[in-house]
């Protein structure tokens, strides 16, 4: 549990800086005191302690011109007054823009457009219809990503076609974009919680052990080596919903971007590198001679496009990034992303083992911690073996069936430099978890506890802004997306954007208790036994998160969505007769529009620099936890009475208490010294002049997104009585609840010092009221919002032993009020309270 502390502004977004945090008195009963909004500067991002790699590692060798200006020397009919050249103006560009860039417009459509009497005219273009437009992109806008080259090739009798990239020029192309400049990283680093250098951070590639491993080794060969991790990732995809039509696109991105930008798709930080060939031997009646066939293709077909990787691992070359530093690169394969089939396919291992270690089939199920974290498949014999087919080929053979792997005879990996085909193998978040031992354990559960049962659970769960609510269960649902796996995983699971030392040592408990107790579900008779690859992979997730980050670098679902744009799209852009050739056409004139678009803006920005040229502090979305507040500046009731307010009625707010409390705020902000006696009299002897207040639905919380600096929603906090909708249908009331950073003494991690509260209601005084309620030196004090909190007990030490949830309680409302309080809004976060299974 992280909770965030968001910055309170005013109504308007401007107007005086916000009073540091500060609290008035706590009474001795334990009434929470007031707190004033924190200033922005006073957010819970704590910088992590970085340990640098000692060694001269990415440390540029030279400088040359940057990418933007190499782009405009490569300009035909370059105009430095017409930023938009080779088109004639800023109308020009942007019809071509939208004739290239809006979805499913095909080119018969722009045709027909630019085809009606006059408007070719009116707009001024120097093109007539969309062949026209595709002379000038093909022939006067530079690409400086590679074009696809064609190879055929013959084997097992059947012709067949690779559409590849030069994986050489798509390192440097990736490496060059001058958007990813000052992101990139270039060496590997240690980050710790603090300078004690006790709890390890673990998030992005350059985080882990294999980075810093090998930067040490390649060190030891030539210092001041820039690693370049190579990261694949491969999967079939169809084309077609009703002609059995696929592709098998093979994409390419480094591990020097930040996962940040590599899972946005709009960056382009994946390229896609070849388009695999798809038959399936229909001539070969023979299955295992046809599954032989299908993976020696595949293996020729990797090495013929990760050849260039062979030269550029052992020797390395100069790389130069979008603001022309030049450095000394290597490039190493180090990840491949994939699901199961995938995985197998690429190792060449036998269906059903582990793809990382050498346990059998049979014994997936069983569960030894350390040989889970130390044991890995053995490479070097393999690969010495290999290497000497030709004279003891008796060995290879032997060596492969010892070890349970296929007898590939070339396989792609076995010339890379530094290699582990093995170790390159990482958890799938999407099919290993998501549509995996997620799946296994509703299905488990399902049976073992009745689907009414679990769904009764489902539909009981409190609504919350990020997570979607199955309000019909999830045991009825069919054909679950890829998207549904993922929400149901964000009720049943915590994922992580940023691991510890601490939290994989959790996730080792976790996972020891769940092999400690499985035997349950064979006593109930729903499994025989455990030996399911998925779920044993799940065994290695914490020494892949040491090695390589979190488990969001590689997930099979940023690559399934690069299909749509990659495949799906430039398939529907042709008109299916010899594919290829035309959807790489049309992928290449997308490339040099998109690289144009970028050049266009970088010339439009120069003066403002919205894009950074110099390297910028990379924060990791899961470290910077501070939140924003912003309320609409209308509020939803103008003048909601106080009857209103505490009416316990479906139409009311319940804020019971309300009229003491506020009254217990303005004593204590106009005399914080006041004994408890003295408050209890001044709180009896207070009169509001005032018999109704403002008041709003929802605040909402803020982060500021790392890369384009906007504020996104990171949740909403609601609060409104019962009502009607535009239709006349009731909408019920709905009281969020909170966890609050009390008297701002709780830590950035964990319970401590935080407490649990309803809103009941977000409201404002009215303005008029304030200088008759406190005094003159306090009014600077009064805040512009509100929040009525209806408190639950504290935490107690230690959680539930058996669910490993904290339980808390409403708290009782006898003698004065004591548990129930009015809280400015200040650090908060929602958080859910779900009742017990007893009481359902």
């Amino acid at each position: 549990m992280r909770p965030n502390a968001p910055v309170i502004p005013t109504d308007d977004q401007s107007g005086p800086e916000p009073e540091p945090a500060s609290s008035s008195p706590e009474s001795d009963d334990g009434t929470p005191g007031m707190q004033q909004p924190t200033s922005p500067a006073s957010g819970t991002y704590t910088r992590p302690h970085i340990m640098k790699h000692n060694s001269l590692a990415g440390q540029p060798i030279a400088t040359t011109i940057s990418s933007q200006d190499s782009y405009s020397t490569t300009l035909e009919d370059q105009d430095s007054q017409n930023i938009y050249a080779p088109f004639s103006g800023k109308l020009e560009w942007e019809v071509a823009r939208w004739a290239k860039f809006q979805s499913h417009l095909s080119a018969t459509a722009v045709t027909e457009l630019l085809s009606i009497e006059g408007v070719v005219a009116k707009l001024g273009l120097s093109f007539k219809n969309s062949v026209e437009l595709n002379k000038i992109i093909n022939n006067k806008l530079p690409s400086k990503r590679p074009p696809f080259k064609r190879v055929p090739f013959d084997l097992g009798g059947e012709n067949f076609e690779v559409y590849m990239h030069d994986i050489k020029e798509c390192v440097k192309a990736l490496f060059s974009d001058p958007e990813f400049a000052p992101y990139l990283k270039y060496s590997p680093e240690r980050h710790y919680t603090d300078d004690s250098c006790t709890i390890r951070l673990y998030h992005d590639m350059h985080t882990g052990d294999w980075w810093w491993d090998l930067q040490d080794t390649l060190e030891r060969e030539k210092p001041g080596t820039t690693v370049i991790p190579i990261i694949l990732s491969s999967d079939k995809t169809q084309l077609t919903l009703f002609r059995n039509k696929s592709a098998y696109p093979l994409y390419m991105t480094i591990g020097n971007i930040p996962k940040e930008i590599r899972r946005r798709p709009s960056y382009r930080a994946y390229v896609l590198l070849a388009y695999l060939p798809t038959s399936r031997f229909a001539h070969i009646t023979n299955k295992a001679s046809r599954r032989r066939c299908i993976l020696n293709v595949y293996h020729a077909c990797m090495s013929m496009i990760l050849n260039p990787l062979v030269e550029m691992g052992l020797n390395g070359l100069d790389m130069t990034n979008g603001n022309g530093n030049v450095y000394h690169a290597r490039t190493i394969y180090a990840c491949f992303i994939g699901d199961y089939p995938e995985q197998v396919q690429s190792t060449g291992i036998i269906t059903g083992d582990c793809v990382q270690c050498p346990t059998p089939h049979n014994q997936l199920g069983e569960f030894d911690a350390a040989e889970a974290t130390d044991s890995w498949r053995p490479l070097a014999p393999l690969l010495a073996a290999l290497k000497n087919t030709d004279n003891d080929p008796v060995r290879y053979r032997q060596l492969t069936q010892a070890n349970r792997v296929k007898p590939l005879i070339g396989p792609f990996w076995k010339d890379l430099l530094h290699a582990n085909v093995y170790q390159s193998k990482n958890p799938d978040v999407l099919h290993q978890l998501y549509q995996g031992v997620i799946k296994y354990i509703i299905s488990w559960a399902s049976e073992a506890c009745g689907r009414a049962e679990i769904d009764a659970h489902c539909r009981r769960l409190p609504p919350n802004h990020n997570i979607h609510l199955f309000l019909k269960g999830i045991t009825t649902l069919s054909r679950v997306s890829g998207k549904e796996h993922a929400q149901m995983c964000q009720i049943l699971l915590g994922l992580y954007s940023v691991h510890t030392s601490e939290t994989l040592n959790l996730m080792e408990e976790a996972l020891a208790s769940f092999h400690w107790h499985k035997q349950i579900f064979i006593q109930l008779g729903l499994r025989e036994n455990f030996n399911l690859p998925k779920l044993h992979f799940a065994s290695h997730y914490v020494r892949c998160i040491k090695l390589f980050g979190t488990t969001d670098n590689f997930n099979t679902e940023y690559t399934e969505r690069l299909h749509i744009d990659l495949a799906k799209d430039a398939y529907q852009a042709t008109n299916h007769k010899d594919e290829y050739t035309q959807m790489t056409r049309w992928l290449e004139r997308k490339e040099k529009m998109v690289r144009h678009d970028q050049y266009i803006r970088w010339q439009q920005e120069k003066e403002s620099s919205f894009i950074p040229t110099e390297e910028v502090e990379w924060v990791a979305p899961g470290l910077d936890q501070r939140q924003f507040l912003k309320i609409a500046k209308a509020p939803a009731l103008t003048n909601a009475s106080l009857d209103l307010i505490r009416s316990s009625s479906a139409s009311g707010y319940g804020a019971t208490h309300f009229i003491p409390a506020l009254s217990r705020y303005i004593a204590l902000l106009n005399n914080p010294a006041l004994t408890r006696h003295q408050l209890d009299r001044e709180v009896f002897n207070t009169f509001l002049s005032f018999r109704s207040v403002p008041v709003w639905n929802l605040f909402k919380l803020q982060r500021e997104d790392p890369l384009t600096k906007a504020m996104i929603t990171a949740d909403i906090i609601h609060a409104y009585a019962s009502t009607n909708d535009s239709q006349k249908r009731p909408v019920p009331a709905r009281f969020d609840t909170v966890l609050v950073n009390e008297e701002a003494t709780g830590l950035e991690v964990g319970v401590r010092g935080r407490r649990i509260g309803r809103v009941r209601l977000i409201f404002g005084l009215p303005p008029k009221f304030i200088a008759s309620m406190f005094k003159q030196e306090v009014r600077h004090k009064v805040p512009s919002h509100f929040a009525y909190i209806e408190w639950f007990t504290r935490f107690l030490a230690q959680p539930d032993r058996v669910t490993g949830l904290y339980k808390v309680l409403k708290t009782c409302t006898r003698s004065r009020n004591l548990a129930l309080s009015l809280q400015a809004l200040g650090p908060v976060a929602l958080c859910w309270i779900i009742a017990q299974p007893s009481t359902f």
